[in-house]
């Protein structure tokens, strides 16, 4: 981990936070909020890389635990008037609860089924909230009361100040021994057991942290919404998003995820003005990514520079 902090991929990183962080300085308040959300989504797709990329278990479910979190601290808050940061806390800590309880039968199954119980899982949710639309406001969505702010600069600085510190602690996770044993379990998990490693523990653990992550974010999103609905968090729809995002920014590089959501997001919006057009250049710009770049865009990179 210490030689990160004199490699390339570190200085590039501090420049683009620092040139990230003077944003709010001569840019309008349309860009800044296009790029907190993005900043957001960027937690939900390393988030989901660290638990698929580096333990090998296909999530097709990230928005259960982003939905659990999102609409805990949002319900919360509506039914009790509660502070918002008491509320993204409690919403993330809902998130980790869910998460636990999905985790311990679900690591038990392998293959695909691992990947059909998370998705299963996201269903369950959208049909919860439906059913109990008094609590959650159904399809229409929850109204949430407060906001973190009104200012679109303090949303844009929080949403970067949380992404760029999530990003350290996963990225940094993901290099901890920790991480290797994920990897090597991700990769083969019969040697990894044969070695003596707890491959459900640790994966359980992989589990919990992405859950946190997720939740949290999730929350954080929904006060800078004022408003929680499942085409926003838990749709399936928002699902392939955060999964195509970690694939184009690089599987298994947590940083790259990142990057690849804030592409996605960004790519999106801006060639909303072409229509429908705009959902088929960017599936085939990640499809173009997939099929020639596997690595995605970090990966591709990462791997010219050690060849180099």
């Amino acid at each position: 981990m210490s030689s990160f902090f004199t490699s390339r991929l570190f200085f590039i990183s501090l420049a683009l936070v620092i040139i990230a962080a003077t944003l709010p300085l001569y840019v309008s308040g349309y860009v800044l909020g296009l790029l907190t959300v993005a900043f957001y989504f960027g937690v939900f797709a390393m988030a989901w890389d660290l638990l698929f990329g580096f333990a090998g278990e296909v999530n097709f479910g990230p928005t259960f635990l982003i939905g659990v979190g999102a609409y805990a601290a949002g319900i919360v808050n509506a039914q009790f008037g509660w502070s918002v940061y008491l509320c993204i806390v409690l919403g993330a800590l809902a998130a980790v609860i869910a998460g636990l309880v999905l985790a311990l039968p679900a690591l038990r199954v392998r293959g695909p089924y691992f990947g059909l119980t998370t998705l299963v899982a996201v269903l369950m949710l959208q049909n919860f909230i439906v059913v109990f639309a008094d609590l959650t406001g159904g399809e229409i969505g929850l109204t949430i009361p407060d906001v973190i702010s009104i200012n679109a600069g303090t949303n844009y600085w929080i949403a970067l100040g949380f992404m760029t510190i999530s990003a350290a602690i996963l990225y940094g996770l993901s290099q901890s021994p920790v991480g290797l044993v994920l990897q090597a379990s991700g990769q083969d998990p019969v040697q990894a057991g044969a070695l003596g490693f707890n491959i459900v523990k640790h994966k359980l653990a992989a589990f919990i942290v992405s859950a946190f992550f997720s939740g949290l974010s999730g929350a954080l999103l929904v006060f800078y919404f004022g408003t929680a609905s499942v085409g926003t968090v838990v749709d399936v729809a928002v699902g392939v998003n955060v999964i195509v995002s970690a694939v184009l920014g690089g599987r298994r590089t947590v940083l790259g995820a990142a990057l690849g959501a804030i592409f996605l997001i960004v790519a999106g919006e801006f060639l909303r003005p072409t229509g429908e057009l705009a959902t088929f250049i960017v599936s085939a710009v990640a499809l173009l990514v997939v099929l020639f770049f596997p690595g995605g865009f970090l990966g591709a990179a990462l791997s010219r520079e050690a060849r180099t």
